[in-house]
């Protein structure tokens, strides 16, 4: 399995240059390199419905982090 070189790594500071969260800024939490996406914290945030279990005893509607395209962030 090779790894695929990116622009930016895990925990750095970059900015959204496209798309509609375009001009917002955040830090990286994860990188699929294979899919070519990141996770940007506080950056389109979706929601999501989640079953009642142990950890989550009420259930109900959560907001997440959705991942971007890697080519639309930049270091900051």
């Amino acid at each position: 399995m090779s790894k695929t070189k990116t622009h930016v790594k895990k925990g750095d500071k970059v900015e959204v240059i496209s798309g509609y969260h375009k001009g917002k800024q955040g830090e990286i939490l994860t990188i699929n390199a294979t899919k070519g996406q990141v996770l940007v914290q506080g950056v389109r945030m979706i929601k999501k419905a989640v079953k009642p279990s142990e950890q989550n005893q009420e259930g109900g509607i959560i907001e997440v982090e959705g991942p971007i395209h890697i080519s639309n962030v930049k270091k900051v």
